[in-house]
């Protein structure tokens, strides 16, 4: 076995991958930018090397610098992690020369795999299933068209080399393919430096389902189940799940087995995904091939007990695989959530800065991990798993040069039901400020029917949330717990500031029973009884709540139970009540005397200030450009500046017609939210 191994990576999956390292005795070396150099990868390794500038373009994907780091730390073999260099050929020619193992496929693997006209015809070779379309060099628009008719509308116009979503255009009649077509081609050019363009059938009612695999070098492979991906916004996975609730065995079976047969294909060793389309019949066509280890692995880990990072390690160690097909069981539910430094109130837009406060949720093992099918020892396992897997820390920074991902949480349990009831727990538990981050709608995601229902399609984002995010109306039945919730939370209160010392001698304090309690434009009057295990709050109606939980007075996170049910929020303080955040939800909850809420019924409501003449800056980031001067005018959808943050370029639009008549900004300048970049007539 290798004695050292060099994570060519950063962030979580570095730390991933470390945690497998240490498990089977290797030692670790990390790399970082200068960005990075207090980072929890750099920590958590055995040795640490600084490779250059933030800008990954800089330092992590310079084939040079990674070679040289390896070269200086004596690693044996190398772990790309994914993006990167975990599928760049080159790379992987360079350590291959150099002596040192790759862990991961072999070069061919990489190439065949990397190019989608290529790998669709080495699919259709090996008889997977694919899209119908033309693979072929397609000349013109002319041609694009000619094609398009006969594949039949509606298409898919895609670059070769694309990806996120570039190059990719979806035609439904001649006059869309002829204008997608030279769409693309230009995208490809520019992004890719590659502008050859295939047509394939486009798939309706699309689910996105990927098959892991695992090969050796010993001609041994095997699938270890699928995962459903087909919650995305902009082609970027936000929820995934092992097994698919969409599935039957049969499917999985020939998935799987059409995955496998590609992976031998191409001599495939290691662990890959073979991503697949399944439309609402259950049709199944094969879409791309990862050849790496998927963000998404620890599902397919949490249902199959096998350490994918580890099995890769051995695979490149020239191992052969200690399981078969038959070893494979799937056992129970997980579920994956990425939590992303993105703010769902500012449509998705990065958030950077300090991580303020870090408390994710405690992760527990479900029990003994599985081996051969069976559950290794005499334990049985535990109801519910959660799991992290995360690369920041409390105190830490959140830079704008690298991926927005903060943590992918995941919980397991026996069924789909109790998983996700386990992982509504886990979002509410955990604690993240000091950034903007998409914890409410990954809660509102949790709670949504058609994910419940598993009935979800890649367009469930769009379609569910066509104007964007912002926020959750909870029903009443919800109101109501959270109201009885806070009504014993504030009397706690309440009895801890009458109980302050200094007080006038025959002036104690009574706290009463009677109390209004008003959040999300309703009002309840309510009547507490409390007692040492907890209070029964009765509302005007006659119904009765039973709550208990521990909370103290400055507690951020109250882990409370009302009528058996746990409730778990996260608690702020504002005048005269708390601010609550559960279950996607962001309220305000006011908790006052009979009296006092009379009189609050009275007050004026505060009107917001019109920002409808500024520009202001959606997010922490750097000009790049301005697109205007003093005094021009500008028409609606006009392109007014560009914000940078994250990798990713933002382009502010004018929102209507308007004179531009103070300009408070200059490109290099960096901002902060809500910062005043312009000002409007």
């Amino acid at each position: 076995m290798f004695k050292k191994l060099l994570i060519a990576n950063r962030g979580e999956i570095a730390c991933r991958v470390i945690k497998t390292a240490k498990k089977m005795g290797i030692t670790t070396v990390a790399i970082y930018s200068d960005a990075d150099k207090n980072a929890l990868h750099v920590e958590m390794a055995d040795e640490a090397i600084h490779i250059g500038p933030p800008p990954a373009n800089q330092s992590y994907i310079v084939i040079d610098k990674v070679m040289e780091a390896v070269k200086a730390s004596g690693a044996e073999a190398v772990h790309p992690g994914y993006g990167f260099l975990s599928e760049n050929s080159k790379f992987a020619t360079a350590l291959q020369e150099a002596g040192v193992a790759f862990v991961g496929p072999p070069v061919g693997a990489i190439e065949s795999m990397g190019d989608k006209i290529t790998s669709k015809k080495i699919a259709q070779e090996a008889n997977v299933s694919t899209v119908p379309g033309y693979m072929g060099l397609i000349e013109d628009a002319d041609d694009a068209v000619k094609i398009s008719n006969q594949v039949g509308y509606p298409v898919m116009i895609k670059a070769s080399a694309g990806g996120g979503g570039k190059g990719m255009r979806i035609a439904w009649n001649d006059a869309e393919a002829r204008e997608g077509f030279q769409s693309s081609k230009n995208e490809a050019a520019n992004s890719f430096g590659d502008d050859r363009i295939f047509i394939e059938k486009f798939i309706t009612q699309p689910r996105h389902i990927e098959i892991q695999v695992l090969c050796d070098t010993h001609g041994n492979g095997i699938y270890l189940g699928e995962r459903e991906c087909s919650i995305q916004r902009r082609q970027q996975k936000v929820v995934e799940e092992a097994p698919s609730p969409f599935l039957d065995e049969a499917t999985r079976k020939a998935m799987g087995e059409q995955a496998v047969a590609l992976a031998q294909a191409v001599g495939y060793a290691s662990a890959g995904t073979v991503e697949f389309i399944v439309d609402g019949a259950k049709n199944f066509y094969f879409l791309e091939m990862n050849t790496r280890l998927q963000v998404e692995h620890p599902v397919t880990e949490l249902i199959t007990g096998v350490d994918l990072v580890e099995q890769m390690i051995r695979v490149a160690n020239g191992e052969p695989l200690s399981i078969t097909q038959d070893d494979v069981t799937l056992t129970g539910w997980a579920i994956e959530n990425r939590l992303y430094a993105e703010d769902p109130y500012r449509g998705f837009l990065p958030s950077i800065g300090r991580l303020t406060r870090y408390r994710p949720p405690v992760e527990q093992a479900a029990g003994p991990m599985l081996e051969n099918d069976k559950w290794m020892g005499d334990a049985k396992p535990a109801e519910v798993a959660v799991r992290n897997d995360t690369g920041v820390y409390e105190g830490g920074e959140i830079s704008m040069y690298y991926d927005p991902m903060i943590a992918k949480l995941c919980t397991w349990a026996p069924t789909r039901e109790a998983a996700i009831k386990a992982m509504r727990v886990a979002l509410d538990t955990f604690e993240v400020e000091g950034i903007g981050h998409n914890l409410p709608f990954l809660s509102a995601v949790m709670d949504h029917p058609i994910f419940i229902a598993g009935e979800m399609t890649t367009a469930f984002i769009e379609e569910q949330y066509p104007d964007g995010f912002n926020g959750v109306d909870l029903p009443e039945g919800d109101l109501r717990r959270i109201a009885a919730a806070s009504a014993a939370m504030n009397r706690v209160a309440e009895i801890r500031r009458a109980r302050i010392s200094g007080t006038l001698d025959n002036h104690e304090r009574h706290v009463g029973e009677a109390w209004n309690v008003a959040l999300q434009g309703l009002s309840f009057d309510v009547v507490i009884a409390a007692d040492q295990g907890g209070s029964t709050v009765t509302f005007e109606d006659g119904t009765a709540l039973r709550v208990s939980g521990k909370w103290t007075p400055g507690d951020p996170l109250a882990n409370m139970s009302v009528d058996g049910a746990p409730l778990v929020m996260k608690v702020g303080k504002v005048s005269g009540g708390f601010r609550i955040r559960a279950r996607g939800a962001d309220i305000k909850v006011h908790v006052r005397t009979p009296r006092q809420a009379e009189l609050a019924r009275k007050m004026p409501e505060k009107i917001a200030p019109d920002t409808s003449k500024l520009l202001l800056c959606p997010m922490p980031g750097l000009i790049v450009k301005i697109d205007v001067e003093e005094g021009d005018e500008v028409q609606e959808g006009q392109a007014l500046c560009t914000v940078e943050a994250m990798k990713m370029e933002n382009i502010l639009r004018a929102e209507k017609k308007g004179t531009v008549s103070k300009i408070n900004a200059a490109a290099g300048d960096s901002l902060a939210v809500d910062d005043v970049i312009m000002e409007f007539e």
